[in-house]
């Protein structure tokens, strides 16, 4: 089928690709090698940095995954990791800005590590990107975001799109989107790249404003692939830019 596949069932109509440019910041992506299911090598992350370069950003925040069963990261693991990283750009001569922070999985060490304070916000309205269970909504989320706040957080929910579990009640997100959390959607998510369903949910979003930034959600060459070569065309996409709300470039 080759690189997209059956992305969609029945296509839309898709446009001029648009001015990925204006988006300026990625705030979510998976690029410190080695220490989540993101890049592997030092080598594949710049070849990546060197792709977003090449499509008109001028910052990455980077943001590992941490879970407590999976990827243990800590502060000192992921600044390492972009000191590495930085060293490598300046090396190379690559005109990329790179910045660090997390995707918290909201689990039991999450909670800790909001009352601890060892979290890594990012920009000046201390965001902290947090994700949730594909499975099933967690009891604790409102906690997770009332304590957050309190510690004077500003919570961004990552890909609120993919969770299932809310597909069939999009009162749920109007509900988090009214606690102040604001929304990160993926960009390939506007194709279909992660199915219908998902996509149908960006729209909605879309049309109720309520989507405050996009990410690549970068693990791989192939997601900027289908980024590059098909989403920046969907009309979503497009939509989107031309919005004036999204918050990508203020960071």
């Amino acid at each position: 089928m080759g690189l997209f596949g059956n992305i969609f069932r029945k296509r839309e109509p898709l446009l001029e690709p648009a001015d990925i440019s204006a988006l300026q910041v990625d705030l979510h992506s998976h690029l410190i090698p080695g220490i989540d299911d993101g890049s592997q090598s030092l080598g594949e992350t710049m070849a990546m940095l060197r792709r977003l370069n090449e499509m008109g950003y001028r910052k990455v925040i980077t943001t590992p995954h941490v879970m407590s069963d999976f990827y243990r990261n800590t502060p000192e693991i992921i600044l390492n990791g972009l000191n590495d990283v930085r060293q490598a750009i300046a090396d190379q001569g690559l005109n990329i800005k790179i910045e660090a922070s997390a995707e918290y999985y909201l689990d039991d060490t999450f909670e800790k590590l909001i009352e601890k304070d060892e979290l890594l916000p990012f920009g000046k309205e201390r965001y902290i990107l947090f994700e949730l269970p594909f499975i099933a909504e967690p009891l604790n989320l409102p906690s997770a975001i009332f304590n957050l706040q309190l510690k004077e957080y500003k919570p961004i929910l990552a890909h609120p799109e993919r969770y299932g579990y809310w597909h069939g009640d999009y009162e749920k997100f109007e509900s988090i989107h009214d606690k102040g959390v604001l929304l990160q959607i993926n960009i390939n998510s506007l194709s279909g790249y992660y199915g219908p369903e998902v996509k149908k949910v960006c729209d909605w979003l879309i049309n109720k404003e309520m989507v405050s930034f996009l990410g690549t959600d970068c693990h791989r060459m192939e997601h900027l692939d289908v980024y590059q070569d098909l989403t920046c065309k969907t009309p979503g996409f497009h939509r989107l830019l031309e919005s004036g709300r999204l918050l990508n470039k203020a960071l």
